[in-house]
Protein backbone atom coordinates (compact mmCIF):
# COMPACT_ATOMS: atom_id res chain seq x y z
CA UNK A 1 0.00 0.00 0.00
CA UNK A 2 1.32 3.44 -0.86
CA UNK A 3 0.28 6.80 0.58
CA UNK A 4 1.31 10.05 -1.12
CA UNK A 5 1.64 13.30 0.83
CA UNK A 6 1.89 16.82 -0.54
CA UNK A 7 2.38 20.02 1.44
CA UNK A 8 0.61 23.38 1.31
CA UNK A 9 -1.99 24.03 -1.40
CA UNK A 10 -3.86 27.21 -2.20
CA UNK A 11 -5.22 28.83 -5.35
CA UNK A 12 -3.84 32.35 -5.25
CA UNK A 13 -2.26 34.47 -7.99
CA UNK A 14 -1.27 32.60 -11.13
CA UNK A 15 -2.79 29.39 -9.73
CA UNK A 16 -6.19 31.11 -9.62
CA UNK A 17 -5.84 31.72 -13.35
CA UNK A 18 -5.06 28.03 -13.94
CA UNK A 19 -8.05 27.03 -11.83
CA UNK A 20 -10.36 29.34 -13.77
CA UNK A 21 -9.06 28.04 -17.09
CA UNK A 22 -9.42 24.34 -16.28
CA UNK A 23 -9.81 22.88 -12.79
CA UNK A 24 -9.09 19.38 -14.10
CA UNK A 25 -5.51 20.26 -15.09
CA UNK A 26 -4.66 22.82 -12.38
CA UNK A 27 -2.07 20.62 -10.64
CA UNK A 28 -0.14 19.95 -13.83
CA UNK A 29 2.30 17.01 -14.12
CA UNK A 30 2.58 16.34 -10.37
CA UNK A 31 -0.96 14.95 -10.47
CA UNK A 32 0.37 11.76 -12.03
CA UNK A 33 2.41 11.05 -8.90
CA UNK A 34 -0.63 11.48 -6.66
CA UNK A 35 -2.90 9.35 -8.83
CA UNK A 36 -0.53 6.38 -8.75
CA UNK A 37 -0.73 6.11 -4.95
CA UNK A 38 -3.43 4.14 -3.15
CA UNK A 39 -4.21 7.22 -1.05
CA UNK A 40 -3.14 10.86 -1.53
CA UNK A 41 -3.29 13.56 1.16
CA UNK A 42 -2.54 17.31 1.00
CA UNK A 43 -2.93 20.37 3.21
CA UNK A 44 -5.56 22.72 1.75
CA UNK A 45 -4.48 26.09 3.07
CA UNK A 46 -7.42 28.26 2.09
CA UNK A 47 -11.06 28.81 2.81
CA UNK A 48 -13.29 27.61 -0.03
CA UNK A 49 -15.95 30.27 -0.17
CA UNK A 50 -17.15 33.26 -2.13
CA UNK A 51 -18.72 34.87 0.91
CA UNK A 52 -17.69 36.07 4.36
CA UNK A 53 -15.50 38.81 5.78
CA UNK A 54 -11.72 38.33 5.79
CA UNK A 55 -10.10 37.89 9.18
CA UNK A 56 -8.02 40.73 10.62
CA UNK A 57 -4.63 39.33 9.61
CA UNK A 58 -1.91 40.03 7.07
CA UNK A 59 -2.73 37.29 4.57
CA UNK A 60 -6.13 35.77 3.88
CA UNK A 61 -6.76 33.11 1.24
CA UNK A 62 -9.94 31.91 -0.36
CA UNK A 63 -10.86 29.93 -3.45
CA UNK A 64 -14.07 29.06 -5.34
CA UNK A 65 -15.72 25.63 -5.04
CA UNK A 66 -13.91 24.52 -8.21
CA UNK A 67 -10.83 24.14 -5.98
CA UNK A 68 -12.23 20.80 -4.88
CA UNK A 69 -12.70 19.76 -8.50
CA UNK A 70 -9.00 20.47 -9.00
CA UNK A 71 -8.10 18.37 -5.96
CA UNK A 72 -10.26 15.45 -7.04
CA UNK A 73 -8.98 15.60 -10.63
CA UNK A 74 -5.39 15.55 -9.38
CA UNK A 75 -5.98 12.35 -7.45
CA UNK A 76 -6.23 13.86 -3.96
CA UNK A 77 -8.30 11.53 -1.77
CA UNK A 78 -8.46 13.63 1.40
CA UNK A 79 -7.37 17.14 2.40
CA UNK A 80 -6.73 18.58 5.83
CA UNK A 81 -7.98 22.13 6.36
CA UNK A 82 -6.59 22.48 9.87
CA UNK A 83 -4.19 25.37 9.35
CA UNK A 84 -3.86 29.11 9.84
CA UNK A 85 -5.93 29.89 6.72
CA UNK A 86 -8.74 27.33 6.87
CA UNK A 87 -11.02 29.79 8.70
CA UNK A 88 -9.85 33.01 7.01
CA UNK A 89 -13.46 33.88 6.17
CA UNK A 90 -15.07 32.99 9.47
CA UNK A 91 -17.93 30.63 10.21
CA UNK A 92 -19.53 31.39 6.84
CA UNK A 93 -16.32 30.30 5.15
CA UNK A 94 -16.11 27.12 7.24
CA UNK A 95 -19.65 26.11 6.38
CA UNK A 96 -19.17 26.94 2.71
CA UNK A 97 -15.94 24.92 2.65
CA UNK A 98 -17.65 21.90 4.16
CA UNK A 99 -20.57 22.18 1.74
CA UNK A 100 -18.30 22.54 -1.29
CA UNK A 101 -16.22 19.54 -0.20
CA UNK A 102 -19.34 17.41 0.15
CA UNK A 103 -20.65 18.55 -3.22
CA UNK A 104 -17.37 17.66 -4.94
CA UNK A 105 -16.95 14.40 -3.06
CA UNK A 106 -13.60 15.33 -1.55
CA UNK A 107 -13.30 14.38 2.16
CA UNK A 108 -11.79 17.02 4.45
CA UNK A 109 -10.41 16.60 7.96
CA UNK A 110 -9.35 18.99 10.70
CA UNK A 111 -12.42 21.20 10.21
CA UNK A 112 -16.03 20.82 11.21
CA UNK A 113 -19.28 22.19 12.55
CA UNK A 114 -18.09 21.17 16.02
CA UNK A 115 -15.06 19.60 17.66
CA UNK A 116 -16.30 16.04 17.17
CA UNK A 117 -16.44 16.57 13.43
CA UNK A 118 -13.16 18.50 13.28
CA UNK A 119 -11.21 15.76 15.10
CA UNK A 120 -12.99 12.91 13.34
CA UNK A 121 -10.73 10.92 11.01
CA UNK A 122 -11.41 10.15 7.41
CA UNK A 123 -11.25 6.38 7.04
CA UNK A 124 -10.34 4.83 3.71
CA UNK A 125 -10.26 1.11 2.97
CA UNK A 126 -7.45 -0.12 0.72
CA UNK A 127 -7.27 -3.85 -0.01
CA UNK A 128 -9.31 -4.53 3.10
CA UNK A 129 -7.14 -2.33 5.34
CA UNK A 130 -8.59 0.69 7.15
CA UNK A 131 -6.47 3.86 7.02
CA UNK A 132 -7.56 6.66 9.37
CA UNK A 133 -6.40 10.21 8.55
CA UNK A 134 -6.63 12.92 11.21
CA UNK A 135 -5.86 16.62 10.67
CA UNK A 136 -4.94 19.24 13.29
CA UNK A 137 -3.08 22.54 13.52
CA UNK A 138 -0.41 23.68 15.93
CA UNK A 139 -0.31 27.07 14.17
CA UNK A 140 -3.01 29.64 14.87
CA UNK A 141 -2.74 33.42 15.17
CA UNK A 142 -2.84 34.16 18.90
CA UNK A 143 -5.61 36.74 18.47
CA UNK A 144 -7.74 34.27 16.50
CA UNK A 145 -6.99 30.91 18.14
CA UNK A 146 -9.99 30.90 20.47
CA UNK A 147 -12.42 31.96 17.77
CA UNK A 148 -11.05 29.50 15.21
CA UNK A 149 -10.81 26.39 17.40
CA UNK A 150 -13.71 23.99 17.08
CA UNK A 151 -15.66 23.32 20.26
CA UNK A 152 -18.82 21.68 21.50
CA UNK A 153 -21.48 23.04 19.14
CA UNK A 154 -18.94 25.52 17.72
CA UNK A 155 -17.62 25.41 14.12
CA UNK A 156 -13.88 25.63 13.69
CA UNK A 157 -10.61 23.80 13.25
CA UNK A 158 -9.05 20.89 15.12
CA UNK A 159 -6.52 22.65 17.32
CA UNK A 160 -3.46 20.71 18.40
CA UNK A 161 -3.37 22.99 21.45
CA UNK A 162 -6.28 20.85 22.65
CA UNK A 163 -3.73 18.09 23.02
CA UNK A 164 -5.87 15.77 25.10
CA UNK A 165 -8.60 15.75 22.47
CA UNK A 166 -6.14 15.17 19.65
CA UNK A 167 -4.45 12.28 21.46
CA UNK A 168 -7.84 10.80 22.31
CA UNK A 169 -8.74 10.93 18.60
CA UNK A 170 -5.53 9.06 17.76
CA UNK A 171 -6.17 6.40 20.41
CA UNK A 172 -9.73 5.90 19.14
CA UNK A 173 -8.51 5.59 15.56
CA UNK A 174 -5.83 3.13 16.71
CA UNK A 175 -8.49 0.94 18.29
CA UNK A 176 -10.54 0.75 15.09
CA UNK A 177 -8.10 1.24 12.21
CA UNK A 178 -5.16 -0.64 10.76
CA UNK A 179 -3.06 2.43 9.91
CA UNK A 180 -3.29 5.80 11.66
CA UNK A 181 -2.05 8.97 9.94
CA UNK A 182 -1.88 12.44 11.50
CA UNK A 183 -1.34 15.44 9.20
CA UNK A 184 -0.38 18.56 11.12
CA UNK A 185 0.17 22.23 10.45
CA UNK A 186 3.18 23.01 12.59
CA UNK A 187 6.65 24.47 12.87
CA UNK A 188 8.12 27.90 12.25
CA UNK A 189 8.16 29.63 8.88
CA UNK A 190 11.46 29.19 6.96
CA UNK A 191 13.00 27.13 9.81
CA UNK A 192 14.63 24.00 8.35
CA UNK A 193 14.84 22.09 11.66
CA UNK A 194 11.87 21.06 13.82
CA UNK A 195 11.18 23.25 16.84
CA UNK A 196 10.60 21.87 20.33
CA UNK A 197 6.76 21.89 20.17
CA UNK A 198 6.89 19.78 17.01
CA UNK A 199 9.27 17.24 18.53
CA UNK A 200 7.21 16.98 21.71
CA UNK A 201 3.93 16.52 19.86
CA UNK A 202 5.35 13.97 17.42
CA UNK A 203 6.51 11.76 20.28
CA UNK A 204 3.13 12.00 22.02
CA UNK A 205 1.28 11.12 18.81
CA UNK A 206 3.49 8.11 18.14
CA UNK A 207 3.09 6.96 21.73
CA UNK A 208 -0.71 7.29 21.34
CA UNK A 209 -0.63 5.00 18.31
CA UNK A 210 0.06 7.05 15.18
CA UNK A 211 1.92 5.13 12.47
CA UNK A 212 2.60 8.19 10.30
CA UNK A 213 2.94 11.82 11.38
CA UNK A 214 3.49 14.40 8.65
CA UNK A 215 3.00 18.12 8.33
CA UNK A 216 3.76 21.46 6.77
CA UNK A 217 3.68 25.23 7.37
CA UNK A 218 7.32 26.31 7.25
CA UNK A 219 7.20 26.84 3.43
CA UNK A 220 10.52 24.96 3.25
CA UNK A 221 11.33 21.27 3.48
CA UNK A 222 12.27 19.63 6.79
CA UNK A 223 13.59 16.18 7.59
CA UNK A 224 11.73 12.90 7.60
CA UNK A 225 12.56 9.56 9.21
CA UNK A 226 11.65 7.03 11.87
CA UNK A 227 10.68 7.69 15.46
CA UNK A 228 10.07 4.66 17.67
CA UNK A 229 8.97 2.63 14.66
CA UNK A 230 6.61 5.24 13.21
CA UNK A 231 7.42 7.52 10.29
CA UNK A 232 7.58 11.28 10.91
CA UNK A 233 8.10 14.07 8.36
CA UNK A 234 8.40 17.49 9.95
CA UNK A 235 7.93 19.57 6.83
CA UNK A 236 6.56 18.84 3.37
CA UNK A 237 7.03 22.42 2.18
CA UNK A 238 4.96 24.24 -0.43
CA UNK A 239 3.11 22.19 -3.01
CA UNK A 240 0.60 23.97 -5.27
CA UNK A 241 1.44 27.36 -3.84
CA UNK A 242 3.08 30.56 -4.94
CA UNK A 243 6.77 30.52 -4.04
CA UNK A 244 9.48 33.14 -3.95
CA UNK A 245 12.07 30.85 -5.46
CA UNK A 246 15.04 29.31 -3.71
CA UNK A 247 14.20 27.08 -0.76
CA UNK A 248 10.48 27.92 -0.83
CA UNK A 249 10.23 26.58 -4.38
CA UNK A 250 11.73 23.19 -3.42
CA UNK A 251 8.79 20.82 -3.38
CA UNK A 252 7.82 17.22 -3.95
CA UNK A 253 5.71 14.26 -2.91
CA UNK A 254 6.47 11.94 -0.01
CA UNK A 255 5.58 8.37 -0.96
CA UNK A 256 5.32 5.90 1.90
CA UNK A 257 5.01 2.17 1.33
CA UNK A 258 3.38 0.26 4.17
CA UNK A 259 3.10 -3.40 5.01
CA UNK A 260 0.69 -3.75 7.89
CA UNK A 261 1.43 -0.89 10.26
CA UNK A 262 5.07 -0.72 9.25
CA UNK A 263 6.40 1.89 6.84
CA UNK A 264 8.79 -0.23 4.81
CA UNK A 265 9.95 2.44 2.38
CA UNK A 266 9.99 6.24 2.20
CA UNK A 267 10.60 7.81 -1.20
CA UNK A 268 10.95 11.50 -1.94
CA UNK A 269 9.77 12.51 -5.42
CA UNK A 270 11.40 15.94 -5.82
CA UNK A 271 9.93 18.87 -7.73
CA UNK A 272 10.49 22.58 -8.20
CA UNK A 273 7.64 25.07 -8.16
CA UNK A 274 7.27 27.25 -11.23
CA UNK A 275 4.15 29.31 -11.83
CA UNK A 276 2.74 27.96 -8.57
CA UNK A 277 2.90 24.33 -9.77
CA UNK A 278 5.45 21.67 -8.70
CA UNK A 279 7.25 20.21 -11.69
CA UNK A 280 8.92 16.83 -11.02
CA UNK A 281 12.70 16.79 -11.43
CA UNK A 282 14.57 14.24 -13.50
CA UNK A 283 18.01 12.64 -13.71
CA UNK A 284 20.91 14.44 -11.98
CA UNK A 285 18.72 17.27 -10.70
CA UNK A 286 16.42 14.75 -9.03
CA UNK A 287 19.33 12.84 -7.48
CA UNK A 288 20.76 16.02 -6.01
CA UNK A 289 17.38 17.10 -4.63
CA UNK A 290 16.87 13.70 -2.96
CA UNK A 291 20.35 13.86 -1.41
CA UNK A 292 19.55 17.33 -0.04
CA UNK A 293 16.25 16.07 1.36
CA UNK A 294 17.95 13.16 3.11
CA UNK A 295 20.48 15.53 4.68
CA UNK A 296 17.64 17.48 6.33
CA UNK A 297 17.22 14.51 8.69
CA UNK A 298 20.50 15.42 10.41
CA UNK A 299 18.83 18.01 12.67
CA UNK A 300 15.46 16.29 13.01
CA UNK A 301 16.33 13.61 15.56
CA UNK A 302 14.94 10.91 13.29
CA UNK A 303 16.42 7.62 12.09
CA UNK A 304 17.00 6.55 8.50
CA UNK A 305 15.67 3.06 9.25
CA UNK A 306 12.96 1.72 11.60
Amino acid sequence: MTIAFGGDVHFEGVIANRLAADPATTFGPIAGVLRRADLAVVNLETAVTEQGIPAAKEFTFRAPPSAFVALRSAGVDVATMANNHGADYGVVGIRDSLAAARQAGVPVVGIGNDADEAFRPYVATVDGRRIAVIGATQVLDSSLAAAWSAGDGKPGLASAYDESRLLAAVRAARAEGDTVVVDLHWGRELERCPIDPQRALALKLVTAGADVVVGSHAHVLLGGGYLRGAYVDYGLGNFVFYARGGATAQSGVLLLTLRGRAVTRATWVPAVISGGIPHPLRNAAAEQAVATWRHLRSCAGLAATP
